[in-house]
């Protein structure tokens, strides 16, 4: 007779094969010979939350599969060879049964979207413009899969720090200030999914996580001797750091309605400057309201512009010479 699966049985192969697929995102991403690691990672993370969320949802007795309710029965959908259609990640993350908190669900739904764009287009440069977010994503990972499951499932037993082939620096590790090399359609998804954050989410460790590292001098023989040493943010030592070594805070970009950004110019000495027809047409000749520009984002609806736009519209009556004066 065929072994009947349990509920408590199809539970823990879902949580092994989850651990697996984030196992091997890690290990890819790890390997200094792969060349596709954000790809990779990207998708095999997603694989391993969504088996980690069907494990949740299957173990609190909730019904993860597409149906449609009959008036007595549930007509499970399915797919062209006949098996039952789950829950895609996304699809998990927006029930209300969902016991991931919201700064991991952004993440989350960061890295689904970023999957939906990079299958249309080759990526360069993704790994370090993005890997703050991937670390969030796999350290995100495990914490649920021991808080939902249990320690015994824990991944942070069996990784440790990766040994490095060269020395960190600033010009290393930081993201690249001017990133022509990343696509256009991916620097528009990643300013627009950005601009619809709070400040509060943009900045959480769930979200992105980012660290600073600085060389430590042992003073003394015996003194542990560790790479890596972590250190409370608020602590006298870390406002130390950030004066002394490489840090880039990061911070809200200040946002304009277009009747403020008309007043700032207006206040620069451009009192012929108004918001229609003359900032209606300079943001339309420069294709301004592109998300790739980088001028301005959508937020529930409304445009706001960004400060570097008022500075641009600024120029433009510059080089107008009296047209607005």
């Amino acid at each position: 007779m065929p072994r009947i699966r349990t509920v408590g049985s199809v539970k823990i192969e879902l949580v092994t094969k989850a651990k697996e697929a984030a196992f091997c995102a890690i290990k890819i991403f790890n390997d200094p010979l792969v060349g596709f690691k954000s790809e990779a990672f990207i998708v095999l993370m997603v694989v391993a939350w969504t088996y980690l969320m069907h494990a949740y949802y299957r173990q609190s007795r909730v019904d993860y599969r597409y149906y449609r309710q009959g008036l007595k029965r549930k007509t499970y959908d399915r797919t062209k060879h006949g098996a039952q259609k789950h829950w895609e990640l996304e699809r998990c993350l927006d029930d209300p049964a969902s016991p991931i908190d919201r700064d991991t669900a952004n993440n989350l739904r960061f890295l689904i979207g970023l999957r939906h764009e990079i299958e249309h287009q080759m990526t360069r440069s993704l790994d370090n413009y993005l890997s703050a977010r991937y670390q969030a994503c796999a350290l995100n990972f495990n914490e649920y899969l021991k808080r939902l499951f249990g320690d015994k499932y824990a991944l942070d037993t069996y990784l440790t720090y990766s040994i490095q082939f060269a020395d960190l620096a600033p010009t290393q590790v930081r993201p690249v200030e001017t990133n022509e090399a990343i696509p256009a359609n991916l620097r528009s998804y990643i300013t627009d999914f950005d601009g619809r954050l709070s400040y509060s989410e943009y900045n959480s460790p769930k979200y992105s996580h980012r660290l600073i590292f600085t060389k430590r001098m042992v003073g003394r023989l015996g003194q542990a001797d560790k790479v890596i040493e972590f250190i409370d943010p608020n602590c006298d030592q870390a406002k130390t750091i950030e004066k002394e070594y490489w840090v880039r805070k990061e911070v809200e970009k200040p946002k304009y309605l277009a009747t403020q950004v008309v007043a700032e110019v207006r206040n620069a000495g451009f009192s012929k400057f108004c918001r229609n027809p003359e900032h209606l047409r300079m943001w339309k000749s420069e294709d301004a309201k592109n998300p790739a520009r980088g001028y301005g984002t959508m937020v529930a609806g409304t445009w706001y512009w960004y400060e570097s736009w008022v500075k641009h519209c600024v120029k433009l009556c510059e080089d107008a010479g009296d047209k607005y004066k």
